[in-house]
C-alpha cells in the first residue's frame, strides 16, 4: 500500500513563496503536493522597484539553478556618496565605495522565478488568515471562512506573516525611526546630469537626517530607469501609527506626508532635489522600517522563511536574496535524504544565526547612516573610509 502524498502549503507567493515552492517540489519525493497561496490580486510582475543582488550571491544562486541568467540587470561597480557643496549643482563627492552588484527589476525576478515552478505546484490567489498546527496536521484557515489541511506549512508571507503569528503571537515587528520612501523614474525624464555620475555606478546623497541612494535597474518595457530610495524620519505625529505593522502603497500617501517629503529635497543639491521633484507622486509609495528576528525558524510543522522569520534593514541589501536563500538551504537538507522534519531543523539551525547577524547589520547601518550620521559636509575620502571601517567594526 502506497504512503498517502506529503501536502506542503506555502503561504505567501512572492520572491519568497516562489523560490520556497521550488525549493518544496525539488526536494521532495513523487508521493509530495506543493501548493502556494499568494492573496495578492494584483500582478506582481508589474512591480518595478530595484533590486541589488551582490555579485558573488549571483553566482551563488545562478548555481543552484534559482537564478535566471537570462534576467535582466545593470552591473554596477562602485557607489560615490555626494553631499550638499554650497550652491553646486551636483554637489560634492565624499566617498566612494566598491560596490560588485546586479541591479534587478524585482518583477522581472519575480516572474523568472514563478516561471521555474513546474506545473506540479498549484499556485492559487487565496488570503490566509491563520494557521494553527495539530498532533496529526496543520490547518491552513482561508478569508472565506473555508480551510485546508497540510502536513508542513512553510511562511514566506512577509513581516506581517500568519504563520508567525500562529508560531510566534508575541514577535511583533518592531518601528525603528524612520521611512523608506521608494520609486522609479524612466532615464528620459531625469534633468540632463553632465557627467555627474555613470550607469555603472550607484550613487548615495546624503544630508542631515538621511540619505537617498539611486542606481539604474532594466524597466519593465526594456528601457533602463532610476530606482531610487529615500531614508528619513518623519516628524513625530505625521502619518499613522508607525508602530502598528503597514505600509503606504502608491497612491496611499496623504498630503500632510508629501510635504514633509519635499522639504527633504531642500538639503540635497539642486539636481537630485530636482530628480525628486519629477517623480510622479501617484508612483511614489513610503515603507517604515522595521526590525523583526524570530527565536526560531522551524517549529514542528511550522517554518518562516524571508521576511516571516527576520526583516533586516534595507541597508544590507539582502533581502530577496536571504529568503532565496532560506529556500536552498531547505532544499538541500532534504537533498541529503533528512525528512521533512529533519529539514526544518537542519534549516532552523543554519539561518537563525545568518538572521540575527543580518538584523544586527542592518541597526548598525541605519544608525550609521539616518538615525546618528557624521557631518558630511566635513567628510573626505579618507574620513569616509575611517567611518565606515567604525560602523562595520561596531557589526562585527
Amino acid at each position: 500500500m502506497n504512503a498517502p502524498a506529503t501536502r506542503i502549503a506555502v503561504v505567501g507567493g512572492s520572491i519568497a513563496g516562489c523560490a520556497m515552492a521550488l525549493a518544496a517540489h525539488r526536494g521532495t519525493p513523487a508521493a509530495g503536493e506543493v501548493t502556494v497561496f499568494e492573496r495578492s490580486l494584483g500582478e506582481l510582475q508589474d512591480r518595478g522597484v530595484g533590486v541589488g543582488i551582490h555579485s558573488a550571491l549571483c553566482q551563488e544562486l545562478l548555481a543552484e539553478d534559482y537564478l535566471d541568467p537570462r534576467t535582466p540587470y545593470v552591473r554596477l561597480a562602485g557607489r560615490k556618496w555626494i553631499t550638499s557643496d554650497g550652491d553646486s549643482y551636483g554637489g560634492k563627492v565624499v566617498g566612494y565605495q566598491d560596490f560588485p552588484f546586479r541591479a534587478y527589476n524585482w518583477g522581472s525576478l519575480w516572474q523568472a522565478l514563478r516561471d521555474r515552478i513546474p506545473p506540479g505546484v498549484e499556485y492559487r490567489t487565496r488570503r490566509v488568515v491563520s494557521v494553527a498546527e495539530t498532533p496529526d496536521d496543520a490547518v491552513v484557515t482561508f478569508a472565506d471562512g473555508t480551510d485546508e489541511r497540510f502536513d508542513v506549512v512553510l511562511g514566506a508571507d512577509g513581516y506581517r506573516s500568519a504563520v508567525r503569528s500562529a508560531m510566534f503571537p508575541e514577535v511583533r515587528p518592531r518601528y525603528a525611526g524612520y521611512l523608506l520612501w521608494r520609486g522609479t523614474l524612466p532615464v528620459s525624464d531625469l534633468p540632463e546630469q553632465d557627467g555627474l555620475w555613470e550607469p555603472h555606478e550607484a550613487v548615495g546623497v546624503a544630508f542631515p537626517g538621511g540619505h537617498l541612494i539611486m542606481y539604474l535597474i532594466p524597466g519593465r518595457s526594456g528601457t533602463p530607469a532610476l530606482n531610487w530610495a529615500l531614508y528619513s524620519a518623519p516628524p513625530a505625529g505625521l502619518g499613522p501609527r508607525w508602530d502598528d505593522p503597514t505600509s503606504l502603497p502608491q497612491g496611499g500617501v496623504d498630503a500632510a506626508l508629501f510635504d514633509h517629503f519635499d522639504s527633504l529635497g531642500e538639503n540635497m543639491p539642486p539636481y537630485w532635489r530636482e530628480m525628486l521633484a519629477r517623480m510622479p507622486r501617484e508612483e511614489i509609495l513610503a515603507q517604515p522600517i522595521y526590525d523583526l528576528c524570530v527565536p526560531a525558524c522551524a517549529t514542528g510543522r511550522l517554518a518562516l522563511v524571508g521576511d516571516a522569520a527576520a526583516v533586516a534593514r534595507p541597508h544590507t541589501g539582502r533581502g530577496a536574496v536571504k529568503a532565496v536563500q532560506d529556500a536552498v538551504t531547505i532544499q538541500s537538507a532534504l537533498n541529503r535524504g533528512m525528512d521533512w522534519p529533519g529539514a526544518l531543523r537542519a534549516y532552523a539551525e543554519q539561518r537563525g544565526p545568518v538572521n540575527r547577524s543580518l538584523v544586527e547589520l542592518g541597526r548598525v547601518l541605519g544608525d550609521a547612516t539616518v538615525l546618528d550620521p557624521p557631518d558630511w559636509r566635513e567628510m573626505d575620502q579618507a574620513g569616509f573610509g575611517r567611518w565606515w571601517a567604525d560602523a562595520i567594526g561596531r557589526w562585527t
